[in-house]
C-alpha cells in the first residue's frame, strides 16, 4: 500500500475531521500519530501538544519524525464568540507549527507534504459560479479573515516546507458537533421535534461528505502537489432543500421558523466551488450527493425500531 511504513502526524486528530482522516489513513497502511489537548489521555500515538507551545511541538515532531503532516487543529466554528482565540489559534498556532517543523532538521528535510486546512469561507460573496482557487478572497467574518491570513502566513514558509493548502467548502457527517447546522437539523428530525428555529434557509452551500473530504486529503498526501486546492462537490443546495430531504428520509415533518437572531450579518448567500484543479491531481476522486450523507447521519442517530 502507498502508505506502508510512512508516518503521518495529524494535528487535532480527535476532532470531527481528524477521526475520519485517521481511519482512512490507517486503512491505507499509514502509521498515524496526532496531537491532542491537555485534557485528553495520551498514548503511543496520541501526543499532548498545544499550538501555543513551540517546545512541546518540537518534542512531538522529533519523537514522531513524520513523513507527512496534516494540520487540522483550529477554531472551526464560524460563529465562535472568542475572536481573539480564532486569530491566536488559526494564525499564530499554525505559524508555531510551521516554525517547529522547520526547526527539527531530521524532519524538515524529509517531509513529503505539509497539508494545511484552510476554508472556502475566505471567498465570501464571490461574484462567480463556480468558484475557482484564482478567485480574489472577500472574507466576510473573523473566521474567514483568520484563514486567509493563515494562508498568507504559511506562504512565508513555502521555501522551507512542502506546503499544500486545502480549501474545503461546507462538509458534514456522523460525529460532527450539533453546534453546526446540518447535524442540528438531522438531530431535530431524528428526535422528531415539533419545532426548529433557524436562520436564513434560502442560503445555498456546496455540501460534501466528510468521508470524501478526508479521502481527498489522503490522495493529496500521496500526490504531494504544491499549491492551493478547493475540496467540494461542485453542487449547490439550499438549506430549504436540505430540510425537505431530511424530512422525506426521516418520515417526519417539523415546523421551521426563521429566527432573525440566527441570521448572520454579511451572510454569504451562495457558495459553489470548482474542483478542476483538484481533479487534475487526483482524477479518481468522487463526491457523493448530500442526500446520501443525510441518510448516513440519520442512520447514525435515529433509534432502531423494535421488531
Amino acid at each position: 500500500m502507498a502508505g506502508s511504513a510512512q508516518r503521518v502526524l495529524v494535528t487535532g486528530m480527535t476532532g470531527f475531521t481528524g477521526q475520519h482522516l485517521v481511519r482512512v489513513l490507517q486503512q491505507a497502511g499509514y502509521d498515524v500519530h496526532g496531537t491532542i489537548r491537555s485534557d485528553e489521555t495520551p498514548d503511543a500515538t496520541h501526543h499532548v501538544a498545544d499550538l501555543s507551545d513551540i517546545e512541546g511541538l518540537h518534542s512531538v515532531i522529533a519523537k514522531v519524525a513524520p513523513h507527512h503532516v496534516v494540520h487540522l487543529a483550529a477554531v472551526s466554528f464560524v460563529a465562535h464568540n472568542d475572536v481573539a482565540a480564532i486569530y491566536k489559534t488559526n494564525i499564530v498556532g499554525t505559524s508555531n507549527l510551521l516554525r517547529a517543523l522547520s526547526e527539527v532538521p531530521e524532519v524538515a528535510g524529509t517531509l513529503g507534504t505539509v497539508l494545511i486546512a484552510s476554508s472556502a469561507n475566505i471567498y465570501g460573496n464571490a461574484p462567480v459560479d463556480p468558484i475557482t482557487e484564482d478567485q480574489s478572497p472577500q472574507p466576510a467574518n473573523d473566521y474567514a479573515v483568520s484563514k486567509l491570513a493563515m494562508e498568507q502566513m504559511a506562504a512565508l514558509w513555502s521555501d522551507k516546507l512542502p506546503i499544500t493548502i486545502v480549501r474545503p467548502f461546507n462538509y458534514t457527517g456522523v460525529g460532527q458537533s450539533k453546534q453546526f447546522l446540518i447535524p442540528k437539523i438531522v438531530d431535530a428530525f431524528a428526535r422528531k421535534l415539533p419545532l426548529l428555529e433557524l436562520g436564513n434557509i434560502d442560503v445555498e452551500r456546496d455540501f460534501s461528505d466528510v468521508r470524501d473530504v478526508v479521502q481527498a486529503y489522503r490522495w493529496l498526501i500521496e500526490a504531494s502537489p504544491r499549491g492551493t486546492f478547493n475540496v467540494c462537490s461542485e453542487r449547490s443546495c439550499s438549506l430549504r432543500e436540505v430540510l425537505a430531504m431530511t424530512s422525506e428520509l426521516s418520515g417526519h415533518t417539523i415546523d421551521i421558523r426563521v429566527n432573525p437572531a440566527f441570521v448572520r450579518a454579511n451572510e454569504v448567500k451562495r457558495l459553489r466551488g470548482s474542483t478542476q484543479r483538484l481533479r487534475a491531481v487526483v482524477p479518481n476522486w468522487t463526491s457523493r450527493p448530500i442526500r446520501e450523507t443525510l441518510a448516513w447521519m440519520l442512520a447514525g442517530q435515529m433509534p432502531v425500531s423494535p421488531e
